[in-house]
């Protein structure tokens, strides 16, 4: 896909992300700044300041960043994206019932131009909405790679495995093959995790194959971890200890690991999570649209642990709008804390980002604003009421914000959100093509 080789983005606010969080200094101005952005073959060449931008510099693009803000795109580190079909199918359900009375028999129906279309969909919604890379699990994975790769959006993907099913081996070759086909594929923006469902669904002997072929392929691993209390009563009665203690002692944790939800970790668990170095992701509106309880990340933080946001699913969510997301994160945590001060804005921007990096360990890539990383970035217009007076930018994103002041997204420096338009996509046809092929999936 064509691409201009250099850019300059003058005159903006940068919220670059590279500080970590910090109880001192949280929502003050030194977590901001003006300036501009060069990039040149989708990557950050310089800043100013805290540098300079080369004199020779001479952009193909200058991108007026006046009253804009710009900073790294938002990392949604857990979803199914092909569920944006499945969107107000079956709510209001416990997350079990959910998923065996309603979802996996409608899901047991979904063909390959299901899942595309679904996957099309979901990356529409996720780039307007200033989504750059996304974490996904679900079946038929190579039309979901192939949706990532025509669409410009970055993302890390693995086939959802299931071993109680009969499937179970076959599912796992496709991941291998998912791994030879698409790893480092679509100019580096395509990862390929595997995708063991939960504990629950996973017996041990199966866990220990999906685990020898992540070693063997030297790939991580993603996975739903202590999500309800249902999943830690069952692993309690089936193995006499709780999931975490049992995928460590299953050898899960020796190869990287992005564990989603971890909603009832004790702290014995949270020592463990943090010995391997894992990454969770947290998924608050998922959490609290099911019921399934609140995640004690301000703990997990401040034991240093790597935490990113996640939407999950459409059918659980019921979006994956990551700035909402950002603002449940960080209101939750303080509700249930009934302490204000926990889990100030720019923590919680954090985790929407350079957390979210950090957790898939491609902290070295993408996450934040610096020279050398790829240019994923997304621009949010201040000129709105309700953006209006300029008191703390970071506080504004995170409470006052919405999907639609991001009015630009950028991924390896190529525009695919300008002016609140997708440039690759027409969502007229996407949106009449999404409500032929559900009527049809319907009345199968």
């Amino acid at each position: 896909m064509p691409r201009k080789n250099k850019a300059l983005i003058k005159n903006c606010y940068i919220i670059p992300m590279e500080k970590p969080p910090s109880k001192e200094d949280n929502n003050s101005d030194d977590l901001y700044h003006k300036g501009s952005i060069a990039i040149e073959d989708g990557k950050i060449l310089a800043l100013s300041p805290p540098g300079q931008i080369p004199a020779d510099f001479d952009p193909d693009e200058i991108i007026d960043g006046t009253n804009k803000v710009v900073m790294p795109g938002f990392i949604n580190c857990h979803t199914h994206a092909a569920m944006t079909l499945l969107r107000g199918y079956a709510d209001d359900m416990p997350l079990m019932k959910w998923l065996q009375e309603k979802i996996w028999p409608l899901e047991g129906k979904m063909t390959d131009n299901d899942i595309y279309w679904g996957t099309i969909l979901a990356i529409s919604e996720m780039l307007l909405s200033g989504t750059t890379t996304f974490v996904d699990m679900y079946d038929k994975m190579d039309k979901v790679a192939l949706a990532v790769e025509e669409t410009g959006i970055r993302a890390s993907l693995s086939r959802g495995l299931i071993g109680l099913q009969d499937n179970a081996r076959e599912a796992l070759k496709e991941n291998e093959e998912l791994v030879q086909t698409w790893h480092n594929a679509a100019d580096g923006r395509i990862q390929v995790l595997f995708g063991p469902h939960a504990p629950y669904t996973c017996p041990p002997d199966f866990m220990k194959e999906v685990i020898k072929s992540a070693k063997e392929y030297n790939a991580g691993i993603t996975i739903h971890l202590n999500e309800t209390t249902d999943e830690l009563e069952q692993i309690q009665s089936e193995h006499g200890k709780r999931p975490v203690e049992l995928m460590k002692d299953l050898g899960l944790f020796e190869v990287p690991v992005l564990a989603a939800h971890c909603v009832h970790v004790n702290d014995a668990e949270i020592d463990i999570l943090k010995s391997y170095d894992v990454g969770v992701a947290h998924n608050p509106e998922s959490n609290m649209k099911l019921a399934s309880g609140i995640s004690p990340v301000v703990k997990m933080l401040e034991k240093d642990l790597k935490v990113g946001l996640g939407t999950d699913g459409t059918s659980s969510n019921n979006n994956l709008d990551m700035l909402e997301e950002t603002r449940s994160a960080a209101l939750l945590q303080k509700v249930n804390a009934m302490d204000p001060t926990v889990m100030p804005a720019y923590q919680a921007l954090y985790m929407a980002t350079r957390g979210g990096a950090q957790a898939l360990n491609l902290d070295q890539q993408i996450g934040s604003i610096e020279p050398g990383k790829c240019a994923d970035l997304i621009m949010f217009d201040l000129n709105k009421p309700h953006l209006r007076p300029l008191h703390d930018i970071v506080a504004h994103l995170v409470y006052s914000a919405r999907a639609e002041d991001i009015s630009m997204v950028m991924v390896n420096g190529q525009k695919l959100v300008q002016d609140n338009e997708l440039t690759l996509m027409d969502i007229d046809s996407i949106l009449e093509e999404v409500d032929s092929i559900t009527k049809d999936l319907l009345s199968r």
